[in-house]
């Protein structure tokens, strides 16, 4: 499996997790068992990451979203800004170009054309 293979299992879980707001490890578990031990690490720092703190980049997403407010934001461009913006803000190893450019790939696979350009101006806007 390859880090774009685990970054699509966190997104999966992140999205269940926008919907539910139930922590589901035996679920982590389950997609990761298949991984090698740093891509399945990855999805747990990034699900369990996101998890703790939803509230805060709920708060961060909320203050840059333009013409949206976060309820009416499909669930998966969230999902996808979320995970965008954890990479951003938490995970110092990764890039800010490389988690922006992951989070279009993943919104042109799982969204929409205006999505695409939604969740790129987001994530620019505290890739800066």
């Amino acid at each position: 499996m390859s880090r774009r293979d685990a970054r699509e299992v966190a997104l999966k879980l992140i999205f269940e997790y926008v919907f539910t707001k139930e922590e589901k490890r035996d679920l982590v578990d389950e997609y990761t068992e298949a991984f090698d031990s740093d891509d399945s690490s990855y999805v747990n720092v990034v699900y369990f990451g996101v998890i703790g703190h939803f509230d805060d980049l709920m708060e961060k997403i909320s203050s840059v979203a333009e013409k949206f407010s976060l309820e009416r934001l499909y669930k998966m461009d969230l999902s996808i800004i979320m995970l965008g913006l954890y990479e951003i803000l938490y995970m110092e190893s990764i890039p800010y170009k490389v988690s922006v450019d992951e989070a279009l790939s993943l919104a042109q696979k799982y969204s929409t054309e205006k999505s695409v350009k939604y969740i790129n101006g987001v994530l620019s806007k505290f890739a800066r």
